[in-house]
């Protein structure tokens, strides 16, 4: 049997990011998100969680890009001297590693962001975090520890197959992030699962970050394995628009639209693909 998460990243980053997903929600396949308590458009975010409760929302958990909302002394090691998180994950590990950010601040970070999620009376179905953060040695620990604070058992893997290829386009740079993020994964799965955590048991979105449009969302689809897979996916509305806020490269409307095509649709109809959120996940695959 297959079944798939189809989760949309950065809830609450912008309000055309969340145009975007609720409208692949409701129009098209989406599942599931994750809500960035630190976005500008949080409350939006919210809100439209509220509206929809059929989509899963579990906390995009941030410690690099944009600000914090726990005060600036709490967390310095966290922050840069303007106030703001590091912009990159590359610039945190960089800090992580050479022993200046501190593993309280972290914990505090992140349990501020959870309880602010949880003060909205929205139910935390999973934990994931922005750039991947949640599986590096050391704050998979602290992770798990505040998830449970919590009642959240739920986590995002994103192992994906090393030999997995995809349908393009081919960035070598994202070959050799995921033989990293991969790496940490595996190390990660067996903490979380010794901490009785869910997870599904396949991920792909790594090598087509901010890429998913239909012939990379079909080839997943098509290949699917047998078990729980979890597709990441980052839609969104006015892909010129939002690229003046955040230069990565995605294909924001692109990615809305492949996932809300009627081609995805009847894909998924044919290959008996069941589609689920984090919440009904039963147990650690």
């Amino acid at each position: 049997m297959k079944q798939l998460i189809i989760n949309a990243d950065d809830f609450g980053l912008h309000e055309l990011i969340n145009e975007g997903i609720i409208e692949g929600h409701t129009a098209g396949c989406i599942t599931s998100t994750s809500i960035m308590a630190n976005g500008e458009a949080f409350e939006q975010a919210a809100q439209m969680a509220e509206q929809h409760p059929g989509l899963g929302v579990g906390v995009h958990l941030t410690l690099v890009g944009g600000a914090s909302p726990v005060a600036r002394g709490d967390i310095h090691t966290l922050l840069t001297p303007e106030g703001l998180f590091f912009p990159n994950y590359g610039q945190f590990i960089a800090r992580y590693i050479g022993g200046k950010i501190s593993k309280t601040h972290i914990e505090y970070e992140l349990r501020c962001q959870l309880q602010k999620v949880a003060g909205r009376g929205i139910r935390i179905t999973h934990v994931d975090s922005h750039q991947h953060l949640h599986v590096l040695p050391g704050i998979t620990e602290v992770v798990g520890k505040i998830a449970k604070e919590f009642k959240v058992n739920k986590v995002r893997i994103p192992a994906e197959p090393i030999n997995f290829l995809g349908a393009g386009p081919f960035r070598m740079s994202r070959f050799v992030a995921r033989a990293a993020l991969t790496g940490c994964s595996w190390l990660a799965r067996r903490k979380y699962k010794k901490g009785s955590f869910s997870a599904p048991q396949h991920f792909f979105g790594m090598l087509a970050g901010g890429t998913m449009l239909p012939p990379a969302l079909q080839y997943v689809i098509e290949n699917l394995p047998d078990g729980v897979s979890e597709i990441m996916v980052h839609p969104g509305k006015n892909t010129e628009a939002l690229r003046q806020l955040f230069p990565w490269g995605y294909h924001w409307q692109e990615e809305m639209t492949a996932l809300k095509s009627k081609k995805i649709a009847d894909l998924l109809q044919k290959e008996k693909i069941k589609l689920i959120h984090f919440g009904e996940l039963e147990k650690l695959q």
